[in-house]
């Protein structure tokens, strides 16, 4: 099948099944020759991030996968929200409330989260390579497996936090002897 029909199919098969499930919001973006991408975002995780938007505060709310990458987000109260495999590379948390949290498997580096409260955050699996938690509350989280490679966790609060196999090479303002 020629790219061009092919994807003329796809948007075809798209259009279809928007038929049967309107509720679901659709974004489809061609890629050059290659397979168009499709994102699916649930109507629920929509209406959360219309909610943090409007109001900087989403808490307990369910961003699963969802990308909040580059966002600036800082002060936000997200307590107790899943963001378990979310994009937050480059997103400006500095000072959010992100205690209880889950955010399992999600992408952190870059990140900023200085002045943040992790009390009690679970990012087992997490990518904070490069993260600024200069500051950062994370007393009782877990780190396990987590990646802190180059993180700065000057003034961090670890107390309690679970920091089996992760790795924090190069991290800056901590005890290498932590990892």
């Amino acid at each position: 099948m020629k790219p061009k029909l092919l994807t003329a199919f796809c948007l075809l098969l798209i259009t279809v099944f928007s038929c049967f499930h309107p509720a679901i919001a659709r974004a489809v973006t061609p890629t050059g020759g290659a397979p168009a991408k499709i994102t699916l975002v649930e109507p629920a995780a929509a209406d959360n991030l219309q909610k943090l938007q409007e109001t900087n505060a989403c808490v307990g709310c369910d961003f699963n996968g969802i990308s909040l990458k580059d966002l600036n987000l800082s002060s936000a109260n997200l307590e107790g929200a899943n963001l378990s495999q979310a994009d937050l590379e480059r997103t400006n948390l500095q000072g959010a409330n992100l205690k209880g949290t889950n955010l399992q498997g999600a992408d952190l580096g870059k990140t900023l989260l200085a002045g943040a409260d992790l009390s009690k955050a679970n990012l087992l699996g997490a990518d904070l390579e490069k993260a600024n938690l200069q500051g950062a509350n994370l007393t009782n989280a877990n780190l396990q497996k987590a990646d802190l490679e180059k993180a700065n966790l000057t003034n961090a609060r670890l107390d309690g936090a679970n920091l089996q196999d992760a790795d924090g090479e190069g991290a800056i303002g901590v005890d290498p002897n932590l990892f």
